[in-house]
């Protein structure tokens, strides 16, 4: 069977109107691409994310810090509750096949940290431009699509 590409959605639980804005963009061009969404189910550019991408059918993964699915945002498909707090951060690094990172602070820097120590593609999109080893996009559809090839271009190498 044939699994479909696993996205990550990185940033703020706290995201400001334009940022969310953003998100929601990526998660739709998500969905239109026929990926699947992971992200940490709660807030700000996950909620987002998670909204656009079910807008458009796609699938949504949500890893939640506690025990309780049902803090998950109403656009999360599938809540996966850990009970581990942050620490959830290296579940959904792990589980996704490419990062897009967004503005945040801690908890987006350590999910960058943990994919960069995991060698997945990154994808940054407005965001983060003093850490080096991270691809750059200036559109959501430019940032899915890089994401995307860096992962088609990491199977060929397998």
């Amino acid at each position: 069977m044939k699994r479909l590409p696993v996205v990550a959605v990185i940033g703020a639980g706290d995201a400001p109107p334009a940022v969310c804005k953003l998100a929601f963009a990526v998660g739709r061009e998500i969905a239109r691409r026929g990926a699947v969404l992971i992200n940490g189910g709660l807030g700000g550019v996950m909620e987002s994310a998670a909204a656009g991408a079910r807008k458009e059918g796609g699938h949504t993964i949500g890893i939640i810090p506690g025990k309780d699915r049902r803090a998950a945002n109403q656009h999360i498909e599938f809540a996966i509750a850990t009970g581990i707090g942050e620490a959830r951060n290296a579940v959904i690094v792990a589980s996704a096949d490419a990062v897009i990172a967004m503005r945040g602070e801690g908890g987006t820097l350590a999910e960058i940290g943990f994919a960069l120590k995991l060698r997945k593609p990154i994808v940054a999109l407005d965001s983060w431009p003093e850490i080096a080893g991270l691809s750059r996009a200036d559109s959501a559809a430019d940032a899915v699509a890089l994401a995307l090839k860096l992962v088609a271009s990491k199977s060929r190498r397998r």
